[in-house]
């Protein structure tokens, strides 16, 4: 679980590809400490530490990964966002991040306002249902605030800090990234999305067949 505050850009400084293809980063936040077998979001993507040196760790990201995320097109010198992962007692600065990207969107327009940057993003009809204004999204491991929604697109502004402190600012119009819905919005909309499904009695509200097609399981 993460927060969408980012902790550092790092660079990629190997690529290899193959079954599984292999990044190695190298990073300012210590990578020596970094435990085996940790997660450490890559441009909001959660991947898990499987090797350490120095200041360079090495993580794999499987075909599903490349196929749903942006990673398949990062290239040696290429900067990303990093964050570890949450520890509990941690502060809640952002909003919860699982690091799971449900799709690839663009950047549609960026222009100045005041000191902020507004990036306007394509949204995906399948995320739709989780937007709402002035509630949270992921866009390549940042939690930034929705500002204004379309039917089509999104719109967020970054603060000075955001723009110096990610790599969002320098993409302009056509570039990817990564997005993930906000956690609680996508639970919410599937449990709207099961009321007609079977099990479910129009006006009584949730039943445990619609609970259990949700994925949870009611204990008693």
């Amino acid at each position: 679980m993460f927060t969408g505050l980012i902790q550092d850009t790092g660079t990629v400084t190997r690529v290899v590809a193959g079954a599984m293809t292999d990044f190695w980063i190298r990073t300012s936040l210590g990578a020596e400490a970094f435990a085996l077998g940790e997660s450490i979001a890559v441009d909001g993507a959660c991947l898990t530490v499987v090797e350490k040196g120095g200041d360079t760790f090495r993580v794999q990201a499987a075909p599903e990964t490349l196929r749903r995320t942006t990673l398949g097109a990062r290239r040696t010198g290429d900067r990303v966002n990093l964050e570890r992962a949450l520890a509990l007692g941690d502060r809640l600065g952002g909003h919860l991040v699982s690091g799971h990207v449900d799709a690839v969107s663009e950047v549609l327009e960026t222009f100045a306002e005041g000191g902020s940057w507004v990036m306007v993003f394509r949204l995906p009809p399948e995320l739709a249902p989780c937007f709402i204004e002035k509630g949270s999204v992921t866009v390549d491991g940042i939690s930034l605030t929705v500002n204004a929604v379309e039917a089509d697109r999104f719109r967020v502004q970054l603060i000075p800090e955001t723009q110096h402190r990610t790599t969002l600012h320098a993409k302009g119009p056509g570039a990817q990234v990564n997005l993930e819905g906000d956690l609680i919005g996508k639970y919410v909309a599937r449990l709207f999305e099961l009321r007609g499904a079977p099990g479910a009695v129009p006006g009584v509200g949730l039943t445990e067949a619609v609970v259990r097609a949700a994925g949870f399981t009611p204990r008693g």
